[in-house]
């Protein structure tokens, strides 16, 4: 655990000094406390799944406080693996896509610290197992990354989505507080294990506890319907902390929900369906609304919600495993769950960088005013292509593997002699299959739009090259992880199936493991000979190609391609959107012609979050109606406030004389 602790010590001496270095030198010192730090959790993180066991540390604080306990097990270390790796990556990234608001921005030495300090303490998340110090470093965590989202905090949208993160993150730790606050009750302790204990001993609270627990990780995470603030806080973050905060931040949710799997042992089937149909929401609403999005962010953004699901409803079918007795839907269950943690960290901080470079490049975000950025941006345009291919499920990438594991648990599961699993499993094999088509649409469209045809607008004409090495750098790296993970998925199993190993007996899980393991290594001679096929293919078309003369044809009036003739994001999806009315609310945006050749006139259609304009907007506007009738107690006048101040004592004291005694 010394490497670990040191890792610890080395972020936060990294903060430290980057307050007080250069302008200039304040990224490249966080990155090199960052690598170094990187090392050193690496070391006992590999150790501990290699050999399957477990690394505790604990010192003292007070009676009152208990011991703060730093526990490395197998669940633990998969997170600071992912957490380390990500991060660093992240900041590499961050190095090119900040050099423009070097010297420019006077809150650049913050924005250094607190992306050092989100990194330590998401790393504390997952290691400390202590419940008071857990709320602390999880509200560290939470401040901590919202500075880093009003980084560009003077533009209006980005407070306004800065405050609503906030607001939703203290919402969150509402629910985890009233969950930890039971299990210190009732166990007399803060340590982990002393609730996993007290759970056992007093079985009636799992139900309450577990619930509380997962609304308050769950909203974390981003999980329907607590998932409004994550398509807002991505596009107003720098595309480096969106990367951070999708791939790797909103997974310290999941984990907290495996976490509080384990204290409560093997789960009721009513909380098993339970989390499942949300997970089967959430990812069918994120990958629907997803498809609808103009704002390349925000559709990545919908995008890591429908993938939270898919994660959730790996959870949620190991805990259906767990509740029916049934070790191998578990096994295949929760190792789906964990891989896509993994894979979802690489290929979403890969899409998340990639538009980062457009919007460096054309200044928009907007897919609406780009177009045949493939020219001008190249190995841009190749790498977001394989993010998508990753994203969308599809073989020899990362993404394909570890839904597959989700699949072969639901298939194993439906001859089961229980009808209502048999009901549940099929539903759910299909939402799966459905989601993946709609991201398939999704994807091709982003990719369509954004890099192929003909330039819409200026924003894609004045682009003459791609961005510099150092962002480009970082991209490719996590470009061949999802491509060696997908081609060569034997080589992670052991490392997947270690966390795996805390919910199902060893010995089942060893079964498990020698059959997947067989299985795996043949996927990869599948993907190795597709891939040998596919490379032929290529060199023979592009020898054919060479042989054949091009000539123009009567084009009757044609006289060469132009953006208007492209399809726009709203033409290419409508088709689809149209069948599903009920589920968005369509706002229009219309400026009609005047005369009879107008200058101008447009037509714009949005669609908003149907959650957001019916519930949350409402509540914000009931809530503002509210508190704007108690405007004239904020009057400036200190006589007031006093007396304000004594009658609440008045008040105070009579209440402690009446229910006190």
């Amino acid at each position: 655990m010394l490497f670990l602790i040191l890792s610890f010590i080395l972020l936060i001496l990294g903060a430290v000094f980057s307050l007080i270095v250069k302008e200039e030198h304040k990224l490249k010192l966080c990155t090199v406390f960052s690598g170094i730090a990187t090392g050193f959790a690496l070391y006992p993180a590999f150790f501990v799944l290699f050999k399957n066991t477990s690394l505790n540390f604990s010192f003292k604080t007070s009676p009152f406080f208990g011991s703060i306990n730093l526990v490395l097990d197998s669940l633990s270390a998969i997170f600071v693996i992912i957490i380390s790796i990500m991060s660093f990556i992240g900041l590499i990234y961050a190095n090119g896509y900040l050099k423009p608001y070097i010297n420019k921005k006077k809150h650049f030495s913050a924005h250094s610290f607190f992306l050092m300090l989100l990194i330590a303490s998401m790393l504390g998340v997952v290691t400390i197992q202590n419940g008071l110090f857990f709320l602390i470093i999880w509200e560290l965590m939470s401040l901590s990354s919202f500075f880093l989202v009003i980084f560009d905090g003077e533009k209006k949208e980005v407070r306004k989505a800065g405050i609503k993160y906030l607001v939703y993150m203290h919402l969150s730790v509402i629910f985890i507080i009233s969950a930890i606050a039971i299990l210190t009750n009732i166990s007399g302790s803060y340590n982990f294990s002393d609730y996993a204990e007290a759970l056992h001993i007093n079985p009636k609270n799992i139900n309450l506890v577990f619930i509380l627990a997962f609304l308050g990780f769950g909203i974390k995470a981003g999980f329907v319907p607590f998932h409004n603030w994550l398509p807002d806080a991505h596009p107003a973050a720098p595309s480096h902390v969106s990367g951070i905060m999708s791939g790797v931040m909103i997974k310290t949710g999941i984990y907290g929900i495996l976490r509080t799997l384990l204290l409560i042992g093997t789960p009721s089937k009513i909380l098993s369906y339970f989390v499942l149909a949300i997970a089967l929401l959430t990812v069918l609403y994120g990958v629907l609304y997803a498809i609808t999005q103009h704002d390349i962010k925000r559709l990545l953004a919908y995008s890591s919600i429908e993938n939270i699901g898919i994660i959730g409803v790996g959870i949620a079918i190991g805990m259906l495993g767990l509740s029916y007795n049934l070790p191998l839907v578990s096994s295949f269950a929760f190792a789906g769950a964990v891989f896509h943690v993994l894979n979802h960290s690489i290929f979403k901080e890969l899409l998340f960088f990639a538009a980062g470079n457009t919007y460096l490049k054309t200044h928009t975000k907007n897919i609406e005013l780009l177009g045949g950025l493939i020219k001008s941006m190249p190995k841009t345009a190749i790498l977001f292509i394989i993010g998508s291919v990753a994203i969308c499920g599809l073989p020899m990438f990362n993404g394909f593997v570890s839904e597959m594991f989700l699949y072969i648990a639901m298939i194993i599961g439906v001859p089961s002699s229980e009808i209502n699993l048999f009901i549940v499993l099929i539903v759910s094999i299909a939402s799966l299959a459905l989601a993946g088509t709609m991201a398939i649409l999704c994807f091709s469209k982003a990719c369509g739009i954004m890099f192929l045809g003909e330039p819409r607008t200026d924003h894609a004409k004045s682009v003459e090259k791609d961005v510099e090495g150092i962002m480009l750098f970082p991209m490719a790296l996590l470009a061949f992880s999802a491509f060696f993970i997908g081609t060569y998925p034997q080589y992670f199993v052991n490392i997947i199936f270690a966390p795996v190993s805390l919910f199902i007996d060893k010995v089942k899980i060893q079964e498990t493991f020698g059959i997947l393991q067989t299985f795996m290594e043949t996927l990869s001679w599948f993907m190795f000979v597709f891939l040998i096929i596919s490379l032929i293919v290529f060199l023979i078309r592009k020898f054919l190609i060479k042989k054949i003369n091009i000539h123009n044809t009567w084009g009757c009036g044609y006289d060469k391609v132009n953006s208007h003739m492209q399809y726009t994001p709203s033409s290419y999806d409508n088709l689809f959107v149209s069948t599903l009315k009920p589920l968005f609310k369509r706002v229009s945006h219309i400026k009609k012609p005047k005369e009879l050749f107008p200058k101008e006139a447009y037509f714009e259609m949005e669609i908003e979050d149907i959650e957001e304009a019916y519930i949350v907007e409402p509540i914000v506007k009931l809530d503002e109606k509210i508190l704007a009738k108690f405007e004239r107690i904020q009057n400036g006048n200190m006589q007031q406030y006093i007396l304000f101040g004594l009658v609440f004592l008045v008040i105070a004291i009579i209440g402690l004389i009446v229910f006190g005694g």
